[in-house]
């Protein structure tokens, strides 16, 4: 990663780095990679994906509570059932010491039951709210492929009452990041971001596992990537270029921006080496 403007901005910016959020999917295998990889410092999110059901999602994220890590399991709204599903879901995230949630729509066309939305499914939680130190919610620098701008930006008031910080979906440029986050706070949003960035990701890999869990992140990262994806298939996305981009807005204290949510498709042994890199250049005189 190129130098960043000055000690300060960079001092910042390793503060950021040193308590990141790593996304995974739940996948055979990623518990060990991630005890291997990762300490407990490290906070955990775990993906809900319609393909594996929220039976994949918990199992991971009981696991991972055992092994001492803060983790943050999704509950998509789409795919809970009813009034009595959400319950059965919040006592069983809250038996295994679960005190975060992460809660989106979720990436099916069709709810499952009772939940269309977010909104809805957290105007259901009403006082188990209380229950959990934190929610998060989605927040969308660029056009959903299932929600309409005007949608999201109207939800995004609605939900920030019944949560406590915004989780950004993957973008590629730092300018619309930046223009959106300027916009959420205009808007009167105050609630912290987490920047969603990219891992150290193989294409490859990611079309493997596109396939494997249908409408999930990786897919949507793919929708975007038609054309570089046919040139760098081969290749591996390092979020550099992104992270030194960001770093005037990532610390500017107006901005809210409580740190980066890596999205590592399951690559965590590359990202968190590349982490650890990051954080020895920025510590660097």
């Amino acid at each position: 990663m190129g130098a960043v403007a000055d000690a300060s901005a960079a001092s910042a910016l390793a503060e950021l780095l040193r308590r990141p959020r790593y996304e995974v999917l739940p996948l055979d295998g990623i518990e060990e990679d991630i005890a291997e990889a990762l300490g407990t410092d490290v906070t955990i999110t775990v993906t809900g994906s319609p393909s594996r059901g929220l039976e994949a999602t918990l199992e991971l994220a009981e696991r991972l509570a055992d092994r001492g890590y803060t983790v943050v399991p999704h509950l998509p709204a789409r795919q809970v059932r009813d009034r009595a599903h959400l319950d059965e879901l919040l006592d069983r995230i809250e038996a295994a010491g679960i005190r975060r949630l992460f809660v989106p729509a979720g990436d099916t066309s069709e709810a499952a039951g009772a939940f269309e939305s977010a909104i809805a499914l957290l105007a259901a939680m009403g006082e188990r709210r209380r229950e959990f130190d934190e929610i998060g919610i989605t927040g969308y620098p660029e056009s959903h492929h299932l929600i309409s701008d005007e949608e999201t930006i109207r939800a995004m008031f609605a939900k920030a009452e019944m949560a406590t910080d915004i989780i950004s979906q993957i973008c590629f440029d730092a300018g619309t990041i930046v223009d959106w986050i300027h916009n959420v706070r205009e808007r009167g949003t105050q609630l912290p971001i987490w920047i969603g960035l990219p891992g150290i990701v193989d294409y490859r890999k990611l079309v493997r596992i596109s396939v494997r869990i249908g409408l999930g992140e990786s897919t949507r990262f793919l929708s975007h990537q038609h054309g570089w994806l046919r040139r760098l298939l081969t290749r591996r996305f390092s979020p550099d270029k992104l992270v030194r981009e960001l770093a005037p807005a990532a610390v500017d204290p107006e901005a809210r921006v409580a740190g980066f949510h890596l999205y590592t498709f399951n690559e965590v042994e590359r990202t968190e080496r590349w982490r650890r890199k990051t954080l020895d250049r920025l510590a660097a005189p």
